[in-house]
């Protein structure tokens, strides 16, 4: 069974103090607390905006040996099918102290809900695949039409991992589907705020904070990519108040009863 690595979405968030940083806690120091309780992290600032080499290189000083990092693409290179050689260029050339380290062990690449399942798409994820070479690239859709056997069947073709989600039960959206397309298996947790998801309730989409039970539901599940895989990795998305870090660590302790290693 392979060992599972749990942790949060990001780490650099106001609202985290006081729910999980101390109170106090300047943002300078976030990173520095972050890392005594979780032994990696998925940036999911990258998204917004393109990172930079000497950014990453603060963040890999401040983590001891063996932390993990997994990075999420830039918006341009999911949302608008970029293919400009000089942005894929630039973003591998910020990476590169996080892979100096060895730190760097992943690719996230979330598609938004019009990705659909299509020619044009399946070829946007070659692309991706190759301009992106060596580092694991992992891949997250919210349309449920790519919960099929033809989908899966072409990640695995294309040593692309699938990542499994939770997030609301709503008509058109992904279901809570186990599986690996990969040796590492990727888990993702966005909270199940209905009301939010599509905007209409004015509030925060990922803010929501999972009962002991709702996490329960998952605990077979992860077992069964641990099983399967040679990594597993867990992140919690609903950032909102701290929510994803309380949850985390109340995953931590569930998949430790049950033997789970770490």
């Amino acid at each position: 069974m392979s060992q599972v690595l749990i942790g949060t979405s990001g780490y650099s968030f106001p609202d985290w103090v006081g729910p999980f940083y101390p109170k106090g806690t300047p943002r300078t120091a976030m990173l520095d607390h972050y890392v005594t309780r979780f032994p990696g992290v998925e940036i999911n600032s990258t998204y917004y905006r393109m990172p930079a080499a000497d950014t990453f290189a603060r963040m890999e000083s401040r983590t001891p040996p063996g932390f993990e990092f997994v990075v999420k693409l830039f918006q341009d290179m999911t949302h608008r099918n970029s293919r400009d050689a000089a942005l894929y260029r630039d973003f591998r050339a910020a990476l590169a102290p996080l892979e100096r380290a060895g730190k760097l062990h992943g690719l996230l690449a979330q598609f938004p809900w019009g990705f659909r399942l299509n020619p044009a798409s399946l070829d946007h994820l070659y692309f991706l695949r190759e301009a992106l070479p060596e580092v694991p690239l992992f891949v997250e859709f919210r349309r449920a039409e790519w919960d099929c056997p033809e989908s899966f069947d072409f990640l695995r073709a294309h040593g692309i991992g699938y990542c499994c989600v939770d997030e609301p039960a709503l008509p058109g959206l992904m279901p809570p589907r186990v599986a690996t397309t990969t040796d590492v298996a990727y888990v993702r947790f966005h909270g199940r705020n209905r009301e939010n998801w599509w905007g209409q309730g004015g509030g925060d989409r990922y803010d929501y904070d999972y009962s002991e039970g709702e996490l329960r539901e998952w605990v077979q599940k992860i077992r069964e990519l641990a099983e399967r895989a040679r990594r597993t990795y867990v992140f919690f998305n609903n950032c909102h108040a701290g929510h994803a870090a309380a949850n985390a660590m109340l995953m931590k302790g569930l998949l430790e009863r049950e033997g789970l290693p770490f």
